[in-house]
């Protein structure tokens, strides 16, 4: 008995969510090792106000783009090769998250992506330096990202 349409979906979503997520502890860190490369002397409050930009950046846009991927994925992949990816194996779950990165790495998702962060940027900041330092952010974990996930798929 194989996946319905609707839990292959719930399924992808999840396993991609679940990869790109990161906790709080996490983020921290990784906002302060990102701001103490790339903004050696800035003031403080900006670098605060980044950090309350950027945890609720993540989220929305992720899921937007996680969905935009299953929508791709479903309207070009055989339902047989969906199942397939869908049995919870951990290769196929790293299959998804690395066929996942290659969606965001196209043209069309690239351009997406930057005018995503860009006014989601400067939504929540009302600065577009600020923005701009957001969206490099978040496009410096996708790569990191994946980067780690090609890492796990030469073991």
């Amino acid at each position: 008995m194989g996946m319905d349409m609707q839990e292959m979906r719930k399924h992808i979503t999840e396993t991609v969510r679940e990869r790109v997520s990161r906790n709080d502890a996490d983020r921290k860190e990784a906002l302060a090792e990102f701001f103490g490369v790339t903004m050696t002397g800035a003031d403080e409050r900006a670098a605060d106000k980044l950090s309350e930009i950027i945890p609720p950046l993540l989220p929305q846009l992720y899921d937007k783009w996680i969905g935009m991927f299953v929508e791709r994925l479903f309207e070009t992949v055989p339902v047989k090769q969906l199942e397939m990816l869908c049995d919870g194996t951990d290769d196929n779950n790293a299959t998804l998250i690395l066929i996942y990165l290659m969606f965001l790495e196209s043209e069309r998702m690239e351009k997406q992506i930057d005018e995503d962060l860009r006014s989601y940027g400067l939504a929540h900041s009302g600065d577009a330096d600020l923005g701009d330092v957001a969206a490099s952010y978040i496009r410096a974990k996708m790569t990191q990202l994946g980067k780690t996930l090609k890492g796990l798929d030469e073991e």
